[in-house]
């Protein structure tokens, strides 16, 4: 597994002062669990319905280049989203985790 990018942007800590870090931010290999998800209803159902919801772990599979689209694997399934839609998903990395008391 990859370690993030040269630090990536933290958008919030949560009470065990874990990076929380939008999707968009992972690198290929990197691994997190799904923290939160900032969209309208109609976005979060349509994601929750693929297996992306708060608590599921998400894997980034392959990004395309000049802000194409994202390949994630949550579960055993596959899904290729927009890069938008993944900025309003945040995760803690699991690296953050297995470091955590």
């Amino acid at each position: 597994m990859r370690s993030l990018s040269s630090n990536p942007p933290i958008l919030q800590a949560t009470s065990r002062r874990e990076a929380v870090i939008a999707l968009d931010h992972f690198q290929v290999g990197d691994q997190g669990k799904i923290t939160g998800i900032q969209a309208e209803i109609e976005l979060r159902q349509r994601l929750a319905a693929m297996g992306l919801r708060e608590g599921g772990v998400v894997q980034v599979l392959r990004k395309a280049s000049m802000g194409g689209p994202i390949h994630v694997r949550v579960g055993t399934t596959e899904v290729i989203m927009r890069r938008i839609d993944a900025q309003r998903i945040t995760v803690v990395p699991l690296l953050e985790l297995m470091a955590a008391p």
